[in-house]
């Protein structure tokens, strides 16, 4: 399944709600500061902001509701039928702010001339935001493939450590233990398929299949040097994690605290589901406090970068250390 940012999901954010109140509310004092106007240009305001706020609350609503099925269309055709949802809804409200000025004696002109001036105003503010989501639409694309190819480059620069310790390991074990040396190279094979796949989601379970399979690769390397521990439950959520997200905090568990451990250490892998979110936490020893800001480092900005950018800015990485143990919590949507 690729990775596809969901262009409707900006539009829940607080950022874009209160830029749409506020874009609103610059409307209705343009509106009601034109030289054309009449009255009392505070009371016009106030009218003018109320009907735009509904209208611009009303298309949310609409699009939140039916947020599931639009999902399903393209970009481009998804914006059409949002300036569609937003003329429908500037058609309702401007019908109804007629009834309500003509009962209380502030209508001016004919019902039809009113409601024919309101769409008016309408498509042309929906267009400038067609224009305008076009733009965002593009820079958004671009920037996801500029992380792409970034998170390309991450990865270049850690799979020779782990592929050269891997190719020895087998080699060790061919004379000695051939079957183990088929499964290492096996195991290999299925972590380098979903590498060369390049970035994009796949389910949790499969995620985790691919950090058991190298934990298994280091295993048979470090013998009982590597204590793991896996704390993943039965079931787990059918939700879509980047590839190779996981896999490289477990990487750098192994290089910068198992392998630096002359009578080796633990590492832990607990998963744990939430209603809004999941936490995956690794927890690894570290051979001393000094050294703790010598590694780390690269595996976990690939990690990092990899989870904001295919997650939309949803998920994050927390590294620390606690007690003595180095900590990797990464959080993605639930």
């Amino acid at each position: 399944m690729n990775a596809t940012p969901d262009p409707l999901a900006a539009l829940w954010r607080p950022p874009a709600l209160l830029g749409v109140m506020l874009g609103g509310e610059a409307l209705a004092a343009i509106l009601a500061l034109a030289p054309a106007g009449n009255g009392d240009r505070l009371v016009q305001f106030g009218l003018a902001s109320l009907g735009i706020q509904w209208v611009a609350l009303g298309t949310l609503c609409a699009l939140y509701l039916l947020r599931r099925r639009l999902d399903r269309l393209p970009p481009m055709r998804l914006a059409w039928v949002c300036l569609g949802l937003f003329l429908a809804m500037s058609l309702l409200v401007s019908m109804a702010a007629w009834s309500v000025l003509a009962v209380g004696g502030l209508g001016d002109g004919s019902r039809g001339a009113f409601v024919l001036r309101t769409l008016a105003i309408a498509l042309v503010v929906g267009l400038i935001g067609l224009v305008s989501y076009q733009n965002y639409w593009r820079s958004r694309r671009l920037a996801v493939r500029a992380k792409q190819l970034e998170l390309e480059a991450l990865q270049a620069r850690i799979r020779p450590h782990f592929l050269f310790n891997t190719l020895n390991t087998g080699a060790a074990l061919v004379h000695a233990r051939p079957d183990e040396a088929e499964r290492v190279l096996l195991d290999l094979a299925d972590l380098f398929r979903s590498a060369l796949r390049g970035p994009q989601l796949i389910p949790l379970a499969e995620e985790l299949a691919l950090t058991r399979r190298y934990l298994e690769i280091e295993a048979l390397r470090f013998g009982p040097r590597l204590q793991l521990t896996w704390d993943v439950p039965e079931t787990l959520p059918e939700v879509p994690v980047p590839s190779l997200s996981i896999q490289p905090l477990a990487e750098n568990a192994i290089r910068h605290g198992i392998e630096r451990l002359p009578s080796g250490g633990r590492l832990e892998v607990a998963v744990r589901p939430g209603e809004d979110a999941i936490e995956i936490v690794i927890t690894n020893d570290l051979p001393a406090v000094e050294s703790v800001h010598k590694g780390h480092a690269i595996g976990l900005a690939s990690a990092r970068e990899r989870v904001q950018a295919m997650t939309g800015g949803r998920g994050r990485i927390d590294a620390a250390v606690e007690n003595g143990r180095f900590v990797a919590r990464m959080y993605l949507p639930a």
